[in-house]
């Protein structure tokens, strides 16, 4: 990618799209963003700013006066939908490079969302939480403690001062608050968090939702940490079960031939069935992490289960054929396929034999 010097006329203040100091650089695929520095636009490039790049053109460039009403009003409801957009869409991405372990790489992602965030909903606002919320976690993920104890406790004070804040912003909250007291070593003060977490989610999605799994998952890596670990056994089967019935409805749906009602084509069907069960790029992202951590914890583990590692296999090998990774999910299948041998569990042994011929049709 190349790079504008600037020289700037007199009297324009252009700042850096990461630390708001002058910036001497711009992006000449945009020609909108302006960074202090070559550091600073790699970062940007890397966590946020090449999926935007072309989406901050419209954004950001000056409009022509338009003389009716109805054409300025047409013109504000469009920049609204437009920045409701890139809260979605950087959000999603910071989120997805969190659960990928590229916390530096989330910052930029962050700090878009917290900034569209801002020009609509205000400084005050309870939908600037989430935003806060990922700042929080990547501070943390870069051992930068006292920073994400600011975003978080930022995030509290605004959370505790909206009556009508929902239990799905409440529960990410106390699971960044237990991701941060786990960081410090605060073991029991991180589970009191978790559980809080844990309530939250439920009543908001259901104990056995996927949006809940995080609040298990991190809760038995607290235990594991204090080598309690038949509770963190049983939390991690809880968190391998949800995501194994979510994933097998999916590669269900995904494989079976659709009921076409009258008027409209199957692929319409199959589009409308996948937008129900599918996975946006942060809950792909988070599966990925959390499966295959269990199942490393489940490999090294001295006395293996076949029925659990056989589960784990299934569904990793579901995820991987979610995700078109055709050559791990038969990988995982086939040592579902070993691990399965002789189980007890006949519904299990049968469902990952299916599941291998549907990957065997697959070319």
């Amino acid at each position: 990618m190349t790079l504008n010097p600037l020289a700037n006329p007199k009297g324009v203040k252009l700042v850096c799209e990461l630390c708001q100091k002058p910036a001497f650089i711009q992006c000449t695929q945009c020609r909108v963003t302006y960074y202090c520095g070559v550091e600073h636009q790699k970062a940007d490039w890397l966590g946020i700013h090449e999926k935007i790049c072309q989406l901050l053109v419209p954004l950001r460039t000056a409009i022509p006066f338009l003389a009716s009403d109805e054409e300025r009003q047409h013109r504000k409801d469009q920049l609204l939908q437009r920045q409701r957009h890139m809260i979605d869409l950087t959000r999603t991405t910071g989120q997805k490079l969190l659960f990928e372990g590229k916390h530096e790489q989330a910052v930029p992602a962050a700090m878009q969302s917290l900034r569209f965030a801002i020009e609509v909903h205000g400084l005050a606002s309870i939908e600037l939480v989430p935003s806060y919320l990922i700042l929080g976690e990547a501070s943390i993920g870069l051992g930068r403690l006292s920073q994400a104890e600011e975003y978080l406790m930022q995030a509290q004070w605004t959370v505790l001062k909206t009556p009508e804040c929902s239990n799905a912003i409440k529960s990410k909250l106390y699971r960044n608050l237990g991701l941060l007291y786990a960081a410090k070593g605060e073991y029991e003060e991180s589970l009191r968090h978790l559980a809080d977490d844990i309530y939250h989610a439920s009543e908001e999605f259901s104990t056995d939702d996927i949006r809940t799994t995080g609040g298990y998952f991190h809760m038995a890596n607290v235990f594991f940490r204090q080598n309690r670990m038949d509770v963190a056994d049983s939390l991690y089967a809880r968190v391998t079960d949800i995501w194994y019935e979510h994933l097998l409805r999916i590669v269900r749906l995904r494989t079976k031939t659709p009921a076409v009602p009258k008027g409209v084509g199957p692929v319409a069907v199959e589009i409308n069935q996948e937008e129900e069960e599918g996975l946006d790029e942060a809950q792909e992202a988070e599966a990925k992490q959390v499966l295959n951590a269990i199942y490393d914890i489940r490999e090294h583990q001295a006395n293996k289960r076949p029925d659990i590692m056989a589960k784990i296999c299934h569904g990793l090998g579901m995820l991987y054929y979610v995700l078109h990774d055709m050559s791990r999910a038969k990988e995982f299948g086939r040592k579902a396929v070993v691990t399965s041998e002789g189980n007890s569990d006949v519904d299990l042994s049968s469902s990952i034999i299916e599941f291998m011929k549907v990957c065997d049709r697959v070319r």
